[in-house]
């Protein structure tokens, strides 16, 4: 498959930029090198007596983080590297100079012999074109050229990707940082799962007790009264009446059961979940669908609570007269955006939003809510589908 034109022209470009980055890699190295000369000239004698070393040891720090600042933008710049923001030590930063020091000098040299190589191989074509080379002599030199020149080219392929690593141990978080970071963030989702698992049994548990227990027991007690009378007329109208409790009843568990776990993901799919959703709600619910392809069930599930809490939340407290759900899938991520137009000032620490936080957190997502006060508010989910 050919390449774009355009792909092609940004691959130069970067391989352009990149080039110029480690010839000026090469120069910052030798600057390194004059601040470490100059630092031991002049410093030398006041690192080692106690009494001024932190002075010296200050003033050597200072100097060697105005040269990180130069490395940093010259690795942004060139070579296109974001780093966060992050403030390393001044240990860190002595060690960094010092190994990028001696990486950048090591890739002059290699850059030098690179140059060298190209004079003689000029000068091998100057020799070939005026035949004064015998096949043997041209053939010997090729070889020791080719095998000179792969070993040069590798030498400064190695450079530049430990100068890259160099950069990111410095200016970013190392690989421990970041191990360790991540494993916080699956403590926390694990814990906010298990706390929004707990929130929603108990709700189940408080609507069930609430709601469905109390119309079973009215039930009951209507049954029973029906079997007590003595006038066909009154018992006709107390079954008429448990005949319609025992539906009221039977609506109840099953809006219960939909937000335990709605059936309708398994045999319809999250379209046809959230249309549900939006016909049971009190509110105009407008609902734009654009996620081809099928979705891992754990994604349709955060999906849908997404939605179901959040414009249950809307009918419930903000007043809003209408409710707009927009479901997109671009590449890896399915974005889920909810925006009601009432009054705002949603609490984003509220259980309800806090389990979905975690819901969400579970799977590597993302959930903003912005409620300001007026409105409108805005729930709007991340979540990769990988």
């Amino acid at each position: 498959m050919r390449d774009d034109p355009a792909d092609t022209d940004g691959g130069s470009a970067g391989r352009l930029s990149a080039v110029a980055g480690t010839l000026l890699g090469c120069l910052t190295a030798l600057a390194g090198l004059l601040c470490f000369a100059v630092a031991a000239a002049l410093l030398g004698a006041f690192l080692l007596w106690p009494r001024t070393r932190s002075g010296a040891r200050a003033l050597l720090v200072t100097g060697a983080r105005k040269l990180t600042e130069v490395e940093r933008w010259r690795r942004s710049l060139f070579f296109g590297d974001r780093f966060p923001e992050h403030r390393a030590s001044d240990q860190q930063v002595l060690r960094y100079l010092a190994s990028r020091t001696c990486a950048g000098l090591l890739c002059t040299v290699v850059a030098g012999l690179l140059v060298f190589g190209l004079v003689l191989a000029g000068l091998l074509a100057a020799g070939v074109f005026r035949s004064t080379l015998s096949w043997q002599e041209l053939l010997t030199q090729v070889v020791l050229g080719s095998v000179l020149l792969f070993l040069d080219v590798q030498g400064l392929l190695s450079l530049a990707a430990l100068d890259a690593r160099l950069a990111r141990a410095c200016f970013g978080p190392g690989e421990r940082e970041l191990l360790e970071r991540r494993i916080g963030e699956l403590a926390a989702s694990r814990a906010a799962v298990v706390r929004a698992v707990d929130t929603e049994r108990r709700r189940v548990e408080r609507d069930l007790h609430d709601g469905v227990q109390q119309r079973l027991v009215a039930l009951a007690m209507l049954l029973g009264r029906a079997r007590r009378a003595r006038d066909p007329a009154q018992s006709d109208a107390l079954l008429a009446q448990a005949h319609k409790e025992s539906g009221e009843v039977l609506a109840e568990l099953r809006e219960v059961a939909w937000r335990v776990y709605p059936t309708a993901l398994d045999s319809l799919g999250l379209r046809e979940a959230l249309g549900g959703v939006a016909e049971r709600c009190s509110l105009p619910v407008r609902v734009s669908y654009d996620a081809s392809g099928p979705l891992p069930r754990s994604v349709e599930t955060a999906a849908y609570f997404v939605v179901s809490e959040s414009v249950t939340n809307a009918a419930k407290h903000s007043g809003a007269g209408d409710v707009l759900v927009r479901v997109v899938r671009r590449g890896g991520i399915l974005t889920v955006l909810v925006r009601d137009d009432g009054t705002g000032g949603a609490d984003p620490e509220g259980s309800g939003l806090t389990g979905l936080r975690g819901r969400v957190a579970a799977l590597d997502g993302m959930l903003d809510v912005h409620s300001p006060a007026g409105g409108p508010t805005t729930v709007t989910a991340e979540l990769p589908c990988v």
